[in-house]
This record gives C-alpha cells, sequence and structure tokens, in this order.
C-alpha cells in the first residue's frame, strides 16, 4: 500500500487537512484508509456496553461488528505500543493510507503550519517532509502550499505516491 503522512506540531491544522484530503481524494475514486496516532490515552469503547465488559473481563482482542460497521480493540496490557509497519499490515488493502501524527516514522510527510502556536518548523531537521502547507508564506528549498488548498494538496500527494 502507498501511505503518505500529514505532521505537524498541536493546533497545526493536520486534522483539518487530514479530514478535507480524504474527501478529496476519495472523490477522485481512490480508496483511501487512515491511521492517526494519540499521545493520550484512548477508548472508542464505554463503559457498561458488551463489549467493554468483554475486555474488562480481559479479552485480547474484542471484534465489535454491525450492520454498518466493525470495530476491532486491541488491549496491549502493558505491551509496548506497535510500530507504524505492523498497524499497517493490519489494514485492509487500499489505494493510499493516509498517516496523521507518527512524526519520528520515516514514511514521506507533509507538514501542516500555523504561524499563530510560534512553534518551530519541523522540516528543517527532517527530511521525510516533502512539502509545508502552510498559512503564512514561507522561504523554504521545499514546496509550499496554502493550507487550505485541497486539491493542490492532493495532486502533490498523489504525484508523490505514484497515482
Amino acid at each position: 500500500m502507498r501511505v503518505f503522512g500529514v505532521t505537524g506540531w498541536k493546533n497545526a491544522g493536520k486534522t483539518g487537512l487530514m479530514e478535507r484530503l480524504v474527501a478529496e481524494i476519495t472523490s477522485r475514486s481512490f480508496t483511501v484508509s487512515t491511521v492517526k496516532h494519540a499521545h493520550h490515552s484512548v477508548d472508542v469503547d464505554q463503559p457498561g456496553t458488551d463489549s467493554h465488559r468483554h475486555r474488562m473481563a480481559g479479552a485480547a482482542e474484542v471484534l465489535l461488528a454491525s450492520g454498518q460497521r466493525i470495530a476491532l480493540m486491541h488491549e496491549l496490557r502493558g505491551a509496548p505500543e506497535p510500530a507504524l509497519d505492523v498497524l499497517l499490515d493490519r489494514l485492509s488493502p487500499v489505494d493510499l493510507v493516509l498517516i496523521e501524527g507518527f512524526k519520528s516514522a520515516r514514511h514521506p510527510k507533509i507538514e501542516a503550519f500555523r504561524a499563530e502556536p510560534g512553534n518551530p518548523l519541523i522540516a528543517l531537521d527532517d527530511n521525510t517532509i516533502r512539502a509545508i502547507a502552510s498559512d503564512t508564506p514561507l522561504d523554504l528549498d521545499l514546496p509550499i502550499f496554502d493550507l487550505d488548498d485541497t486539491a493542490a494538496i492532493a495532486d502533490f500527494i498523489l504525484g508523490e505516491v505514484g497515482l
């Protein structure tokens, strides 16, 4: 599978860009999946549900299935967080996987950048960043896109991955 990432500091516009890219790229008849890294504890399940009760009882995995979707919850129970390549191996085949976060992973990325938070550019020290989507003009030796120019960013990513 082809992968491309969106990275950046907190409040840089990553999630909004991801959402717009998924909509834009799927509108072009490509299949897209996403992987999102979270730095905090995440639980998609709710206390009191049957699936939550199964997990609390000690199940290693709980697969929840309905007519609309399936959700697989895997409890790490103290094991280390799986590497990105292990997570990607769990996905069904698609044309493109967009990855949000995973700053230190070595896949190609675009950096979402907003001037307001005052964070430094990650791209200055990371050669996996192929372009920047910014809300302010920048003078760098990389392609720079307006953060809101979703179509141009999608064109760039699809070109980078050969789609």
